[in-house]
């Protein structure tokens, strides 16, 4: 088996080369690219979740559960509709980093066992879904970019104990006892298989339907169809249809008249005389 330093060194080269072919190759932006990168090699600690006990589970869970309520923050803001002030993001914040620090790692080494469905591909393909659905983006494209960069520092980790299973004790090579828990579909529990795979459905659904690939229907127009008129039958007659051209014409208006009053000079005698 793989020492921690061997899986981090191993994840992190290839962080390197996922960042640099995402840059060069796929046109993301520098910061996308190196987060990216980093991704991959956070992925190559993670199947060792199932040993929180140890000293690589205690930095596992200790990085998770720093790096976690970062990007879930505000995912949880939207679905408490708690205001976003200061004191409440820092509680939340805390709150997070405690349950996952110290509840979650309990659970898992109560429930878990070392190389079980940790190690396998369906938990490999549920880390990379979780990050596609918790990464605070909109665009389809960079979410990808970070799920797989967690999918491949996965799979760098299986891969490297699957290699570390074989010896070298003749001419020959020879496999250990390790050999194939690493890379597999299942485990030996019925139930915890059944669990990860249940897990996996959840999550693909919600991951297609996030990416727009399954959902309702889309909703049909309202009004009725023997009422929406054809354009298609009607634009020949349009075309051909003769109408008359507006004609402007000066509009000839009477010019009003005016006469000055006449009036008798003996009604105005009386009149006042202003001089």
């Amino acid at each position: 088996m793989a020492s921690f330093r061997e899986h981090i060194a191993f994840s992190s080269a290839l962080g390197v080369g996922y960042a640099f072919g995402a840059a060069a190759l796929l046109e993301f932006t520098p910061e996308q690219a190196l987060l990216g990168g980093f991704l991959a090699g956070i992925g190559g600690m993670l199947p060792d979740l199932d040993s929180p006990t140890g000293k690589p589970g205690k930095e596992i869970f200790a990085l998770t559960a720093a790096a976690v309520p970062l990007v879930l923050i505000g995912h949880v803001l939207a679905w408490t509709g708690l205001p976003p002030e200061t004191e409440t993001v820092m509680l939340l914040l805390l709150s997070m980093y405690f349950t996952i620090r110290y509840g979650l790692a309990w659970v898992v080494d109560k429930l878990s066992v070392h190389r079980g469905m940790f190690h396998s591909l369906p938990a490999m393909a549920i880390a990379a879904e979780v990050t596609y659905l918790a990464y605070p983006s909109e665009l389809t494209t960079v979410k990808l970019l970070m799920g797989t960069g967690i999918a491949l520092g996965f799979f760098s980790h299986l891969l490297l104990d699957e290699i570390y299973s074989f010896k070298w004790s003749g001419p020959l090579p020879g496999v250990k006892k390790s050999f194939g828990t690493a890379i597999k579909f299942t485990g030996q529990s019925f139930g915890a298989t059944a669990f990860t795979y249940a897990i996996l459905a959840t999550l693909s659904f919600l991951t297609m339907e996030n990416a727009g690939l399954v959902g309702p229907p889309e909703e049909q127009s309202a009004i009725p169809m023997a009422e929406q008129t054809d354009t298609a039958d009607i634009e020949p007659v349009l075309r051909h249809a003769e109408f008359p051209e507006p004609s402007f014409q000066r509009a000839e208006l009477p010019i009003p008249r005016y006469q000055e009053a006449v009036r008798p000079e003996d009604d105005l005698q009386d009149a006042p005389l202003f001089r």
